[in-house]
């Protein structure tokens, strides 16, 4: 499933072909996605203007004239700037056609992505609403986790992956951000010291900085706005590396799972 860094990594290719563009028409193949696309978005967003483009979490905020168009790519989605001539494909759902010619176009397999429109404040919006802070931002620190981890005998990997403490911390980039950090993911979160707590809001900002660097992870499916794969995944200290040489202590990788997810750690570097 695409991540922080997969979706911010969309963000900034999308960014400079659809900022300050103005719509003309949108195509809608496939309404049936996580949920329904309104069948009068063509109606509501032709002739409309994208403002600006924003991200929280793993949402995609393109801001209109009259309303904010949220977007999520799912488990396989990816958004792709095409010629206006490009033909669709079986597992192309949504197209929006600007004024220039540019076509963005929103690929699906699995249909586990969203495309919605909200008209008011989208911070309001029920997905957006109760979501923690962005882990990139100030507010995101060492206090805020530390407060967040107090009574918590939940591990800590679990914690960070609860988007209600912080968002955009998935499974990839909690087992590398713990691993930077030298913490175990089965440690229970209320056992985190402050400095403990710094280290790791450190190693998330830096884990995750990392991957949007190389253009975020590709696993299966994701590619960026221009069809390109991401490479972080050449980087990865112990993500799917179950058996293989500690890269600092030369320790074999564990995996475990934890909350039907796979965890992967140094049982050495990390305590």
């Amino acid at each position: 499933m695409p991540e922080l860094p997969e979706v911010e990594t969309t963000l900034r290719g999308l960014s400079p072909h659809l900022s300050g563009q103005r719509i003309t028409q949108v195509t809608i193949r496939n309404p049936h996605l996580r949920w329904p696309i309104p069948g009068n978005l063509h109606d509501i967003l032709r002739d409309q203007s994208i403002r600006r483009l924003q991200r929280r979490a793993k949402y995609l905020l393109l801001e209109c004239d009259n309303g904010t168009l949220i977007l999520h790519l799912g488990m396989s989605g990816s958004l792709r700037i095409l010629s206006a001539l490009t033909p669709p494909e079986k597992h192309d759902h949504f197209d929006l056609l600007l004024a220039n010619g540019t076509l963005m176009r929103l690929r699906d397999p699995r249909r586990f992505g969203a495309v919605l429109w909200h008209k008011g404040d989208i911070s309001q919006h029920p997905l957006l609403a109760k979501l923690g802070p962005e882990p990139l931002l100030d507010d995101f620190d060492a206090q805020h986790l530390y407060r967040a981890t107090r009574k918590r005998s939940a591990a800590i990997k679990q914690v960070i992956m609860d988007s209600h403490v912080v968002v955009g911390v998935g499974n990839i980039y909690a087992s590398e951000s713990l691993f930077q950090a030298g913490i175990r993911p089965q440690l229970h979160a209320g056992k985190l010291s402050l400095p403990r707590c710094a280290r790791l809001v450190q190693s998330i900002r830096e884990t995750l900085n990392a991957s949007i660097a190389q253009g975020g992870s590709t696993l299966r499916d994701f590619v960026d706005s221009n069809g390109k794969p991401g490479y972080f995944q050449q980087s990865y200290k112990v993500y799917g590396r179950t058996g293989e040489s500690c890269r600092v202590c030369g320790t074999p990788i564990k995996q475990i799972v934890q909350g039907q997810r796979s965890t992967f750690y140094c049982p050495s570097c990390q305590k």
